[in-house]
């Protein structure tokens, strides 16, 4: 029977090229031409009291126009995760309601009220604020994503996770940090050549973030070391999340030309993301707990305590 695939995997899928990303990009860039030329097209029906197109009366006209069709694609998956998309639905709508509102006026010859159409004018600019804030998203996304692995670089990682810091600080959320490190990395690439190395690395970052949560996120620490940024939870459920993975990985074969399937593993170190020490200092806590794991045997994960530093396990 085929192995049912956890709801984090339904939801994270295969990781994101960046060539999905720039299509993305190139598709939301003529959505949004789209709907600027729409939106010409409404004011000159407005002002000259032409007989308004049918699909702009509708209930469903927010799905029936280009920017519509676009967002309602399933081939959104690129942007589907991220807040101003999911925040974009109400505000095309909420533009359309008025401006189905707008039309019906003019079509009956009634005056339109400055009110009115200043609160048109208004959605529109919160409609088009989004969509470029998501279009500069996307942007970032290129240049913060490692190509390799489909994993976040560390640019921006600091910043995120001390963002993060002043919530935990607040009482207002919880954070794990969990440090990756595949173990005897150097055998792979010694042994099979550093393409296939490349694809062990791919390989167990992709297998980390089709196992992790949508808000999750994988960073690539450097070399065959990663970082995961896990909010919004606790100590058991992100131990028995990251050992799911642990234990999941080394069942994955990877495939090198001229020689037999071969299998990796990796030694995970969580520690929570303390508000009583600066942010580095939590990082410094996961990396001591990788290192425990891999001086204990390697492919297991050790969550970090303080007889870890006093030891001077590193």
């Amino acid at each position: 029977m085929p192995k049912k695939k956890s709801p984090a995997a339904t939801e994270r899928e295969e990781p994101i090229s960046h060539g999905e990303i720039r299509d993305a990009i190139s598709v939301l860039e003529q959505a949004l031409f789209n709907h600027v030329q729409w939106t010409d097209a409404l004011n000159i029906t407005l002002i000259c009291h032409l007989r308004p197109d049918e699909r702009d009366l509708s209930p469903n006209a927010h799905r029936e126009c280009r920017l519509g069709q676009w967002y309602y694609n399933e081939n959104t998956r690129v942007v589907r995760t991220n807040p101003n998309f999911t925040e974009l639905e109400e505000a095309h709508r909420e533009v359309h309601r008025r401006a189905a509102h707008l039309l019906g006026l003019s079509a009956s010859r009634q005056e339109i009220p400055m009110a009115d159409y200043e609160q048109f004018t208004h959605e529109l600019k919160r409609l088009r604020l989004q969509i470029e804030t998501l279009k500069r998203e996307l942007e970032d996304e290129i240049y913060n994503v490692d190509e390799l692995t489909g994993a976040s670089t560390r640019v921006g990682m600091l910043t995120k996770l001390r963002e993060q810091h002043e919530l935990v600080k607040r009482k207002l959320e919880t954070c794990a940090i969990v440090m990756m490190d595949i173990d005897k990395f150097k055998d792979v690439n010694d042994t099979y050549g550093h393409s296939i190395g490349d694809q062990a690395l791919a390989t167990f970052a992709h297998h980390v973030m089709r196992n992790t949560r949508p808000f999750d996120r994988l960073f690539r620490y450097g070399g065959e070391e990663f970082l995961l940024y896990a909010p919004h939870t606790d100590m058991i459920s992100v131990r028995r999340m990251i050992e799911r993975i642990r234990s999941e990985l080394e069942k994955i074969e990877i495939i090198s030309p001229g020689y037999a399937p071969f299998f990796i593993s990796a030694s995970f170190g969580i520690a929570i993301l303390d508000p009583d020490v600066p942010v580095m200092d939590s990082i410094e806590r996961a990396d001591l707990a990788v290192y425990a794991a891999k001086a204990r045997g390697r492919n297991r994960t050790v969550i970090w305590d303080p007889s870890l530093e006093r030891a001077g396990t590193k």
